[in-house]
């Protein structure tokens, strides 16, 4: 459809595409949506090391195995699963000493209860064990799930602006002919934009950084025209 005015004004023009059948001409509307959605990361890594030397064997090995029978046990009381906890240990001779190192490494999706257990080690544990800061990351199925979530308010959206210029163009939507999704995008953002306040940045440095994903989505939507049923006279 084209319409000009009186004056000699560029021709607004809005386009309906008609697909030809072989019974019907098929009246649609195309239009696209764009959604994003952001997300922390869901999962915290946290390394706990041990170390140790001594003269022989048999008291370097026990001195970290007591250590690390403490680490276990406080994980297994906070209901830590095994499946979710590594150990390794590396025995090495120098000179006249025997040195052990050991670390246990932890996943959690429960940042309060690896706070708990980050307290209590550093509470109860000497400083032959280290308790590093933890590394936070995102989850395969949350990475999944925050690009499902994009991609449908990208069709809810389509949906909306759909509505409103069948709304304008005096038609009835129909149903969703095709729905395809053009773009998918993630984005990290790793590093906090810079503070202004000079304190807030001091502060900020002793807190771990929990990384953020936003994700985009960019879809393609074609609706039918609904026909206008005719009254009988």
């Amino acid at each position: 459809m084209e319409y000009s005015g009186k004056e000699k004004e560029p021709a607004q023009e809005v386009r309906t595409v008609h697909r030809d059948s072989s019974s019907t001409r098929l009246r649609e509307v195309q239009v696209t949506g764009v959604a994003e959605v952001s997300s922390p990361a869901d999962r915290a890594s946290l390394r706990v090391s041990v170390s140790n030397s001594k003269e022989s064997v048999n008291e370097v090995t026990n001195s970290v195995s007591r250590r690390l029978e403490y680490i276990l046990q406080t994980l297994r009381q906070h209901g830590i699963r095994h499946e979710d906890t590594s150990l390794r240990r590396f025995l090495h001779h120098d000179a006249d000493m025997y040195h052990m190192n050991a670390e246990v490494l932890v996943s959690f999706s429960d940042f309060e209860k690896m706070e708990q257990i980050c307290s209590i080690l550093l509470e109860k544990l000497d400083k032959s064990v280290c308790v590093g800061k933890p590394r936070f990351y995102h989850s395969p199925e949350c990475l999944s799930q925050l690009r499902q979530h994009a991609c449908v308010l990208a069709v809810e959206n389509a949906q909306q602006k759909a509505c409103k210029v069948s709304q304008l163009l005096g038609q009835s939507l129909g149903s969703p002919l095709l729905v395809r999704e053009e773009e998918t995008k993630e984005r990290r953002c790793e590093e906090e934009e810079e503070e202004e306040d000079g304190v807030r940045e001091q502060a900020s440095a002793y807190l771990p950084h929990i990384p953020t994903v936003t994700a985009s989505s960019q879809v393609s939507v074609s609706f039918s025209f609904r026909d206008k049923i005719r009254k009988k006279l």
